[in-house]
Parts: C-alpha cells; sequence; structure tokens
C-alpha cells in the first residue's frame, strides 16, 4: 500500500516538475526581492530603514501619488471612451465594423512606447504639427511631456480593452430585457443606465482592471514622454541601475510596495466579481440597427475619428521610416537610409527579439496545456496552487519582475544575469498566463472519454495525452498563443532591466535609440514590429 502511494506516475512527475521550475524561477526570486527590501543597503542588516525612508521623503511618496492620479486617470477615460464606442458598435449597423476592429485591435497591441514616441514625433518640440502651427498660424502648442502626454497616449493605447470587453458582454444581453424596459417607459439614457449598464458591470470592472494593471506597470512611456513627472516604475529603474541611484536593495523595497498594490487591487476587482457575476442565457441577442438623422453623424464621426487617433503612432511610425534623415534630424525626401542603419546596427536586435521569443513561445505553450490539464483534469489542493502562482505574475510590473530576476540571479550557483536565458525566462514568467487561461477553456470543452479509451487500448497517459488531448486543445491553445507571442515580441519593460550589449531585443533598441534622438533607424526598428504584430493579429483572425 505504501508503495502504491508514492508511487510516481507520468502526471505526478510533471506537477513535480513544474513545482521545481516555479519554485526556483518565481517563488524564490520574489522570496529574494521581498527579504531584500529589508536589507540596509551600507551595511546589509536587517531594518525597516528602506521602508521608513520611502514613506518618509516627498521624492518617494509624490511618484507613488503621481502613479495613482495618471493610472485612476487613464482608467476613467478609458472607460468613458471605450463604453460608448462598444454600445455603438453592438447597437448599431456601422459601415466598415470588420476594419475598424482591426484598427481597433493593432492599437492596443502595438508597444506603448512606440505611441509615445509617435507622439513626440507630431506634438514633441519640434514635432510636424508643432513646426506647422507655429510656421503656419502663429500657435503655441502645449507641451506634450508630461501628465498630459502620457494621459494621451495611455487612454489611446489601452481603450480598446474597454470597448473588447464590453462588447462581449453586450452579445451576451438578451434583447427581452430592453423592450420589457421600454414597455415600462424606461427607453433612451434612461434605460443604458438602470438596465444596460448593472449588466455590464462586472465585465467593465475586470477591463479597468487591465487598463489600470498596464498603466501602473508601464516603463517605456513614462520614461520616453513623462519628463519630470516621477512615476514608480522609472522611480524604481533609476534607482537600481542609475549613476545618481540609491541601491540594490532600496529599488527591491519600492519593487516590493507595486506588488502589494497591484495585488490588493487584484484581489479587490476579483472580491467584486465574485459578488455581483451571474450568469444570462441570450436566447435573442440584440440586433443592430440602423442609426438615423443628425445621430447617425454623431456616432461615424466618433467612432471614425477615434480609430483614426488611434492608427496615428502606427501610420507615424511607417511613414517616418522611409524619411531621409542627416545626422539624425528627418530632411526632406524619402530613402531607405534607416533600413539600412538597422540592417548595419541593429540587425542583433532583430535576430534576438525572434529567437528569444521563439523559445519563450514554446516553453509557455508546453507550460500551459500541462498546467491547464492538471488544473482541470486532475483538481487537487496542489493543483489549485500551480494555478495561482502561474496567474500572479499578471499582477507583477514588467520592471519589478527584471529587478526581481536580477537580484535572484546575479550570483552563483544560478549566475544568469546577463544570459539570454534570464530574458526568456522573463519572457514566459510575464505571458504564460493567457495561453494558460486559454487552454483551461478549450479543455472544460473536451470530454476525457477519448483520452481514457485510448488508454484503454494500451496508450501510456503520456501518450494519449500527446496523441488525443493535446491535439484536440490546439485550436484553442492558439488563441491565446498568439496573443503571448505578440505581447512579448513588444515587451520592454522587464528587458530593459535584463539586457546587455549583446542579448538586446528590438523594443529595447527601439527605446535607446529614440532616447539618443535618433528617430530616423527607431521608426525602422518600430516599423518592423509593428509589421510583426499585424501578421500575427492576421494569423490570429485566419
Amino acid at each position: 500500500m505504501l508503495n502504491k502511494k508514492i508511487k510516481l506516475d507520468f502526471w505526478n512527475i510533471v506537477t513535480l516538475l513544474i513545482i521545481i521550475v516555479f519554485a526556483i524561477f518565481l517563488i524564490y526570486p520574489l522570496l529574494s526581492l521581498f527579504l531584500d527590501g529589508f536589507k540596509d543597503s551600507k551595511s546589509g542588516v536587517w531594518s525597516l530603514m528602506n521602508y521608513i525612508q520611502f514613506f518618509s521623503k516627498k521624492y518617494y511618496t509624490s511618484a507613488l501619488i503621481n502613479s495613482f492620479k495618471l493610472t485612476i486617470s487613464v482608467t476613467v477615460i478609458a472607460v468613458l471612451i471605450g463604453v460608448p464606442l462598444a454600445y455603438f458598435m453592438s447597437f448599431y449597423k456601422i459601415k466598415g465594423k470588420g476594419i475598424l476592429e482591426v484598427l481597433f485591435i493593432i492599437s492596443m497591441m502595438s508597444p506603448n512606447f512606440i505611441g509615445a514616441y509617435s507622439w513626440i514625433l507630431l506634438l514633441g518640440r519640434n514635432g510636424s504639427v508643432t513646426k506647422f502651427l507655429e510656421k503656419a498660424l502663429g500657435i503655441s502648442m502645449p507641451s506634450i511631456y508630461g501628465f498630459v502626454g502620457m494621459l494621451l497616449v495611455f487612454s489611446l493605447k489601452l481603450y480598446p480593452f474597454i470597448y473588447i470587453y464590453v462588447s462581449g458582454a453586450l452579445k451576451k444581453i438578451d434583447v427581452a430585457l430592453s423592450e420589457a424596459a421600454e414597455s415600462l417607459g424606461c427607453g433612451g439614457l434612461k434605460k443604458v443606465f438602470t438596465v444596460i449598464m448593472p449588466l455590464i458591470t462586472p465585465t467593465l470592472v475586470a477591463a479597468a482592471l487591465l487598463v489600470f494593471m498596464n498603466c501602473m506597470a508601464d516603463f517605456g512611456t513614462p520614461a520616453l514622454i513623462g519628463e519630470g513627472y516621477r512615476v514608480m516604475p522609472t522611480l524604481v529603474y533609476s534607482e537600481f541601475v542609475g549613476e545618481s541611484g540609491g541601491s540594490a536593495n532600496f529599488a527591491a523595497c519600492m519593487a516590493t510596495i507595486m506588488i502589494i498594490i497591484t495585488a490588493l487591487v487584484f484581489f479587490l476587482q476579483k472580491w467584486y466579481i465574485n459578488t455581483k457575476s451571474f450568469t444570462m442565457s441570450s436566447i435573442r441577442p440584440i440586433q443592430p440597427k440602423e442609426p438615423n438623422g443628425i445621430f447617425k453623424v454623431l456616432i461615424y464621426v466618433y467612432i471614425y475619428l477615434l480609430a483614426g487617433l488611434s492608427i496615428i503612432p502606427q501610420a507615424m511610425v511607417v511613414y517616418t521610416s522611409f524619411k531621409a534623415t542627416k545626422m539624425q534630424v528627418f530632411v526632406d525626401g524619402f530613402s531607405l537610409g534607416s533600413y539600412k542603419k538597422v540592417a548595419d546596427k541593429a540587425l542583433a536586435a532583430i535576430t534576438n527579439t525572434y529567437v528569444f521569443c521563439f523559445f519563450a513561445i514554446v516553453i509557455i505553450i508546453t507550460l500551459g496545456m500541462l498546467i491547464a490539464y492538471l488544473t482541470v483534469r486532475r483538481r487537487s489542493v496542489l493543483t489549485s496552487a500551480i494555478d495561482s502562482i502561474a496567474m500572479f505574475p499578471y499582477i507583477v510590473p514588467g520592471s519589478v519582475l527584471g529587478i526581481t530576476l536580477l537580484i535572484a540571479f546575479n550570483h552563483k550557483p544560478l549566475m544568469l544575469a546577463g544570459t539570454a536565458f534570464i530574458i526568456i525566462i522573463s519572457l514566459v514568467i510575464r505571458r504564460l498566463a493567457y495561453t494558460l487561461r486559454s487552454s483551461s477553456a478549450i479543455l472544460y470543452q473536451i470530454s476525457p472519454s477519448m483520452e481514457e479509451a485510448a488508454v484503454s487500448l494500451g496508450d501510456t497517459p503520456a501518450k494519449s495525452f500527446i496523441k488525443v488531448t493535446a491535439k484536440m486543445m490546439l485550436p484553442g491553445v492558439a488563441s491565446g498563443a498568439i496573443l503571448s507571442w505578440i505581447t512579448i515580441i513588444n515587451e520592454l519593460s522587464s528587458s530593459v532591466m535584463l539586457y546587455t550589449s549583446k542579448t538586446k531585443t528590438m523594443s529595447v533598441a527601439i527605446y535607446n535609440e529614440v532616447i539618443r534622438a535618433s528617430y530616423g533607424p527607431a521608426a525602422a526598428l518600430a516599423s518592423i514590429l509593428t509589421l510583426t504584430t499585424v501578421i500575427s493579429l492576421l494569423v490570429f483572425f485566419k
């Protein structure tokens, strides 16, 4: 009996291996980060000095307050933009709806810092729109840098999260509810706020959390366009690697504070969803109708203007990548000079991006499918814990994860700092959640009977999983894998902490070129990255 209990089958071995992997590459780094935050940077003595220093100096607390101001403002604006967009696109027939949705998704999937860079080219001190308005009309544009610029970039980048989630929720509403409200005299805006909004609020809160997390964690946009408006990600970065920074221990303290904040927001959102969510069968889904009169004009102006503003960063990047340059300055005419410079100087960064991301996505798909199987088909306290641990990096900001891995693996026996391996680890940890959730979702729809039949015919559990279940999971896994792929090729926040001259990726190379005001090569690299994103999205839609 004892031997049977301790006998390891295929799935027990997989469980054990996954626990070991998580223990080494996630739990141990996070524990190292937490402990380092309590060490005095000079003496190495355990103390609360780092936390006392943070909360006692306005320089640091103001960055935390600024992060909340920016993040909450962006979330509110994204909701105010995204909810009406979802309502119009769901309740009314809009010409070109398919193309518009692709444009919204492309704008959402491109890196935040590319949006910041594009708006600098347009509205910066030497931006094309700024110069035109000054010369032609004598109008001086307000500064794009600081809080206003970040608000613009983040709002136009993140509102599609609200749009996509709310659109999905609106499709589940039965038209009978709307008709019942109208029959009771509740129409127009009153119907929207008393009937429709309460139904979609749980979904809206989940989407708002995504916006909040993305804004709170982003490093590239504040670094490029923040200019004096300190937020936590840039402060953590400067404290960790800056010449005038404090120390790794103090950076670890700030990183821990960021994790605690995002975790609290995440669990509050989860609590709200669990208490307010409900299920509803959409027997008669809403049928879009044709808008009329001035209302039709206003809807079209709103939707198409929003789509145009959202796609400006990508269009601007591609346009400027073909502009002629002289000593890093754009001049009249067009050329392929920027692409030639990229081929000469940044070819390694392009190669690194595809190679690192290829290995990362293979690991993500493998882990995602295995963990999904464990949590769905072999439920236990242990597998539930594995699922929760796998989802935890979802709430860890990228720059914080980068510091976490450097602190943990900057010494023997696992000296990984400066290697390609540590970047691949960060990509896997950061983006595993997307593929894991899609793998779990498809597995719930697959009957275990076919796998059981394969086992009854003599296949081992491992063989039956590979031959039967894994093949049936692939279509569902693909959607999460594409999302993981798109986000890892665009990853900057963690990579900027971990790269060396030999392990630089495209995102890091673009960031470095923009910092050096080398806008031509930056535009060329950004265009290549954008093209990769678009192709990936087309594969996903196909």
